[in-house]
């Protein structure tokens, strides 16, 4: 499905910060909603059920741990999240919604892709995912410097770290690495190079997009489409430039421009076939003033009346 094949969007909130090493993120979803989110979504011309948020999950009973969850972070509280999204997103998509997660740390992909994953498959569309991130989120348990699961997030969708986490699609990769494009990228873990090199991500620092453009860089990372063609956008706010966007946990100098962050979304507008998205990792703690929500805000807003161009059945 794309845009186009939806009946509006489905909001879901994941309150957590649980993958995250600064505290604040749990409270994402509701200052991005007090900061004019469902106003804009709608202003967008696209019908909005917010589903609120999901409640913190329980204890996920193990019978054994895996040896490589030793050393992530909150191991089964980021599992209990992770679970609870993957439902909450199947079912969004079951009434034939698309799916809006807003967190929350950026740990919570997995579930949402996972879940989008699934749905492909049982449509018969080929998954694509573009990752707007600073960080490449391509550690494994045993190349994390800190442990945090947010650092892991597209490693396990490409079918590493965790079994528990990389195959929660139900087979063992939710996306191919030929299918993933990494956008923004400004901050690589010695370990997370070389397995991007071996998986075969397709990697944009933003020293290479200052190269090419933007437009040109996200040519090059969709590709061809067509009607079989699902493109998930899992957008971490700290792609942006912290001078733009604060409000995040870890920021890191050198992003995007405004200028540029707008061309990047309505080129992925253009390219028709968008059909979920994430937008994580807003702090509220970090944006007092509350300009990092309300630039994210105006780019979802620049993000969806393209995509819904072609008319929504409602």
């Amino acid at each position: 499905m794309n845009a186009c094949d939806f009946r509006g969007i489905g909001l879901l909130g994941a309150p957590t910060g649980v993958g995250a090493g600064v505290k604040g993120t749990r409270h994402g979803p509701q200052a991005l909603r007090a900061n004019g989110l469902l106003e804009g979504l709608r202003g967008a011309g696209w019908p909005v059920t917010d589903w609120g948020d999901l409640p913190k999950p329980g204890k996920i009973s193990l019978s054994e741990d895996e040896p490589s969850t030793f050393a992530v972070k909150d191991w089964q509280q980021v599992l209990g999240w992770n679970l609870a999204v993957f439902n909450a997103v199947s079912q969004v998509l079951q009434h034939g919604q698309m799916p809006l997660l807003i967190g929350g740390d950026h740990s919570v992909a997995v579930g949402s892709v996972s879940a989008v994953a699934a749905h492909c498959r049982a449509t018969g569309k080929r998954l694509k995912l573009v990752w707007l991130d600073a960080h490449a989120d391509f550690n494994m348990p045993h190349t994390s410097p800190s442990g945090n699961a947010h650092g892991m997030p597209l490693a396990c969708l490409c079918g590493l770290g965790p079994p528990a986490l990389a195959q929660m699609a139900g087979f063992p990769q939710a996306v191919a690495p030929a299918d993933v494009s990494l956008i923004g990228v400004r901050s690589i873990d010695a370990g997370e190079q070389r397995l991007l090199q071996q998986a075969g991500v397709h990697v944009f620092s933003m020293a290479q997009i200052r190269q090419l453009g933007m437009h040109e860089t996200l040519r090059l990372a969709l590709g061809d489409h067509g009607p079989d063609v699902h493109l998930h956008v899992s957008f971490d706010l700290d792609f942006l430039d912290p001078v733009l966007a604060p409000g995040v946990g870890t920021p890191v100098a050198g992003g995007p421009t405004q200028e540029e962050a707008f061309q990047c979304v309505r080129h992925m507008a253009a390219f028709g076939q968008a059909g979920s998205i994430d937008l994580v990792e807003y702090n509220p703690a970090k944006d007092p003033g509350g300009m990092t929500a309300r630039l994210a805000v105006e780019l979802l807003q620049s993000l969806l009346p393209a995509l819904s161009a072609g008319g929504i059945r409602v």
